[in-house]
């Protein structure tokens, strides 16, 4: 049974850093792409960054781009967000996912492909 569990949100100052990590198990992790969304309250879940499985071409939300990095260490079936000059708009529940194979990076992160597999979520809230 597939599982992925996020970590690593919480409180942070606005202009501040998180590193959210994915640790992942009961499914061949490399042949899966990777994909960070978000849910603020009140709005829809929308897509952050997602990862190629071949290639590791990334790509990211406007909104988010430059500030924010994702990443996987295949040995550890983990995949990882950093997440710099954090800004209060930045507010969210943080999900990570996995899609199998190589899907259209940004129909993955527009939500318009399924993912194969979801977390549950962590809470990460940019507040002074």
């Amino acid at each position: 049974q597939a599982q992925l569990v996020e970590s690593g949100g919480g409180l942070v100052q606005p202009g501040g850093s998180l590193r959210l990590s994915c640790a992942t198990s009961g499914f061949a992790f490399d042949y899966y792409s990777i994909g960070w969304f978000r849910q603020a309250p009140g709005k829809e879940r929308e897509g952050v960054a997602c990862a190629n499985a071949a290639d590791a071409s990334a790509y990211y939300a406007g909104s988010v781009k430059g500030r924010f990095t994702i990443s996987r260490d295949n040995a550890k079936n983990t995949m990882y967000l950093q997440m710099n000059s954090l800004k209060p708009e930045d507010t969210a529940v943080y999900y990570c996912a996995a899609a199998f194979a190589s899907p259209p990076l940004q129909a993955m992160c527009a939500m318009t492909y399924d993912m194969n597999f979801w977390g549950e979520g962590t809470l990460v809230t940019v507040s002074s």
